[in-house]
């Protein structure tokens, strides 16, 4: 995989964080510019203006009393890049600032997991393997912006110890954006975190950007417990469902303004994530779905091509699950028009896999239908 890898050793937030800005200023310039223009091109079109510095600043102040480690690493990373912290906190919130645009989505994310019970056991009600013993494997396509297509990365982040209030933090690594503090990823005690976001009437800006809860948890989380306590207790402002994967268990979390719910595994041990909600309390605020309904299309022919299979054997058994195109019935695997204004284009820009048992984390840059062998990259979570 031909994409830069930021490997961050510091391990205090605020050097860390300028240890990012410093080593990746010109990307986090040119993906900021991008982003700017998405913004403007998106508030227009729906009739609307955004005062994007003042929904920044008002998610830095959701998250210095929610997490100040993150709030003191995003400002780092303004110092280590000589941009405004209104900036790198704009980037981080770029979901709930065109949440408040009222952005469309034609197309996003897919995600795929089985829980490590082979098919002579059986999936709990609580996400555990029961029965024989197997291997839990998930995995997702990244949807975003053609425009955006070089402005992502892969990261390893060193751990500290200590307190994660008092700066300490586990080591992980996954995949983000420039200026983005976490994304997708796997951390050193086996968790790990799939990303699919979703749409309610209530989501706006100003609450803790949803990816700097997946941050928290990817830093935090030592237990699959532990990772849904920090998803669950995040003041969001805009929604998200965040999927949990450990070495025996599998949840997603529904993050939104209204509340949040976890979804546990099928009986068969599948989750299947789109992006549509599917708790039924929160469904009642359902927006994405009702205007973009190909979201239940790729839930749909996912769900009917895992059904009654075993599991994921691997990274090309995942990209053959992935690959699906209007012809399939439903565009898993997304392709850019090629006209089109900004905001219209989309295309999946990265394929990952995650299996906690054996600390693997692979990422294929761009959609699996281009997936094969030699075009994996295995990242690993920093040690010692």
């Amino acid at each position: 995989m031909n994409r830069a890898h930021l490997r961050l050793e510091e391990t205090r937030p605020r050097a860390r964080g300028r240890e990012r800005g410093r080593r990746a200023a010109a990307e986090i310039a040119r993906t900021w510019r991008t982003y700017a223009e998405l913004f403007d091109a998106t508030a227009a079109a729906g009739g609307r203006s955004l005062d994007v510095p003042a929904l920044a600043l008002a998610s830095v102040a959701a998250t210095r009393a929610w997490a100040p480690d993150l709030a003191e690493e995003m400002e780092g990373v303004a110092e280590g890049a000589d941009v405004p912290l209104w900036v790198v906190a704009a980037l981080n919130a770029r979901t709930e600032i065109l949440s408040e645009a009222a952005a469309p989505r034609a197309g996003e994310c897919s995600t795929v997991v089985h829980v490590g019970a082979s098919r002579s056991g059986t999936s709990a009600g609580d996400g555990t393997a029961s029965g024989a013993a197997g291997r839990t494997v998930g995995g997702q396509s990244w949807d975003w912006h053609e425009e955006l297509a070089d402005g992502w990365h892969a990261q390893s982040v060193r751990g500290a110890a200590g307190d994660p209030a008092d700066g300490g933090s586990l080591a992980f690594t996954g995949i983000t954006e420039y200026g983005i503090l976490g994304k997708i990823g796997l951390n050193e005690a086996g968790v790990g975190v799939l990303f699919n976001i979703l749409g309610h009437a209530g989501d706006g800006a100003g609450g803790v950007p949803v990816h700097l809860v997946a941050r928290r948890a990817l830093g935090s989380a030592t237990s699959f417990d532990e990772a849904i306590a920090v998803i669950t207790g995040a003041p969001v402002s805009a929604s998200t469902v965040m999927t949990v994967v450990t070495a025996d268990r599998a949840a997603s979390v529904e993050v939104s303004p209204a509340g949040a719910a976890v979804v546990h595994p099928d009986a068969e041990g599948w989750l299947v994530r789109t992006n549509h909600f599917q708790d039924p309390v929160l469904a009642a605020g359902e927006h994405r779905g009702r205007l973009e309904p190909e979201t239940y299309d790729r839930l749909r022919v996912l769900g009917e091509r895992v059904r009654g299979r075993d599991g994921i054997v691997g990274p090309d058994d995942l990209a053959a699950l992935l690959t699906a195109h209007p012809g399939d019935g439903a565009e898993v695997c997304c392709h850019a028009p090629a006209g089109g204004r900004l905001g219209t284009r989309w295309a999946t820009l990265a394929t990952v896999l995650v299996e906690p048992a054996a600390g693997l984390f692979q990422v294929h840059d761009g959609g699996p239908c281009t997936a094969g062998p030699g075009t994996w990259e295995t990242l690993a979570v920093p040690t010692g």
